[in-house]
């Protein structure tokens, strides 16, 4: 998954930027109202953590002017501010949650996954994809092959799970590049060849099969 974090505070960004890479997520970040709202707006993410508080334009005007754009990512709204006017505002221009700094990173985390499970599968819908013996649960981040869980690295997860929520689908190289690697990422886009290799001696080789040309396909045994 992708996230976008527009955070003016350029320590703690990083620090964030850090934590959520090491969960397996691909992160940007941008210090500006003005460009995070033109980030954002292009498409891309699958979550926005958004500060209110940025030079520019302020997390509010972001947050409104993506809604009437038409574009649904979820918003977590960061602020220093304490109080229901202030959840109230961000809520109602649009943000699906919200933070009040000083916050513990653990409950950060688990606002964003918890988020993206509900974008990923709708209301009360199951976070557990199985194609023939495969399960993999995208809330708790494990993988069973059968009655065996295997153990992946949080890359080789977010390239498994950019595979199994598209199932029988072909997903290109230049897809996975994109949502599980940043934006900045200039190196060898045949990366994505080497943790494809590991999820196919970690799993079984048939389950994922190359498209020539056009990437690869997740597909349960015959």
């Amino acid at each position: 998954m992708r996230l976008l974090i527009v955070e003016d505070e350029k320590r703690l960004a990083l620090s964030l930027a850090k934590g959520l890479t090491a969960e397996g997520y691909a992160v940007d970040v941008v210090h500006d109202g003005r460009e995070g709202l033109h980030r954002a707006g292009e498409g891309g993410y699958d979550l926005v953590v958004l500060d209110i508080m940025l030079p520019g334009l302020n997390g509010y005007r972001v947050c409104a002017a993506l809604r009437a754009a038409g574009h649904d990512v979820p918003i977590l709204m960061l602020t220093a501010k304490d109080g229901e006017y202030d959840e109230a505002e961000g809520l109602d221009t649009g943000a699906d949650d919200y933070l009040t700094k000083p916050f513990s990173y653990v409950v950060l985390v688990a606002r964003v996954k918890a988020l993206l499970r509900r974008r990923g599968t709708g209301a009360g819908a199951s976070p557990v994809r199985m194609l023939g013996d495969l399960k993999v649960d995208t809330a708790a981040r494990r993988v069973f092959l059968g009655e065996d869980e295997v153990t992946l690295t949080a890359k080789e997860f977010a390239v498994l799970e950019q595979l199994v929520v598209r199932a029988g689908e072909v997903v290109s190289k230049s897809e996975i590049l994109e949502h599980v690697w940043d934006f900045a990422y200039d190196g060898d886009p045949n990366i994505v060849e080497v943790y494809v290799s590991a999820l196919r001696r970690k799993l079984r080789a048939e389950l994922i099969r190359t498209v020539r040309g056009a990437g690869y396909r997740l597909e349960a045994r015959p």
